[in-house]
């Protein structure tokens, strides 16, 4: 099957995509979006974490063809040309990433969080992370990323007010 989709704000096409073909298969091996990580295949991990119609799933549970005609953004399409988004800027001041595997999906779901939540507490930062697993178990440096990102995103808000 043929799947047109719009990728990080562009209309990607891809043929031949066999109908249980994940939407992490396609994104890395048929677009060359390496980002998402492909890690349990079970949606456990977060790894593969991406944005569908603006709103975060396991891409590894997403069936190819359910993309048809909309819109994914991925861990790729949160940077603006060559300036990351906060909470990539962060999670790299603060030390986050470590081996950076399960880095992508943090860093999907923290920008999640931040745009429901602009000061999120200890505890609502701990719930929108709980489906991302960080098997170098540096929780406290992720956690100080969110909160590094949150505060940054108030100034630059509260500036422009």
């Amino acid at each position: 099957m043929r799947v047109n989709v719009t990728v990080n704000g562009e209309p990607k096409q891809a043929d031949d995509v066999w109908e249980g073909e994940s939407l992490l298969f396609l994104l890395r091996e048929r677009l060359g979006l390496p980002g998402s990580k492909n890690a349990c295949e079970q949606g456990e991990c977060g790894s593969c974490t991406v944005y569908l119609d603006d709103t975060p799933v396991c891409s590894c549970l997403v069936a190819a063809g359910q993309v048809q005609d909309r819109e994914v953004r991925t861990v790729e399409g949160l940077a603006e040309g060559d300036r990351l988004d906060p909470v990539q800027e962060a999670f790299v001041e603060a030390g986050a990433v470590q081996c950076g595997f399960c880095t992508p999906g943090l860093v999907v779901a923290a920008h999640d969080l931040l745009g429901r939540v602009p000061r999120p507490s200890d505890p609502e930062i701990r719930e929108a992370l709980a489906g991302n697993l960080c098997r170098c178990t540096g929780y406290e440096k992720i956690l100080d990323a969110v909160r590094l990102a949150a505060a940054r995103k108030a100034d630059t808000e509260g500036a422009t007010r």
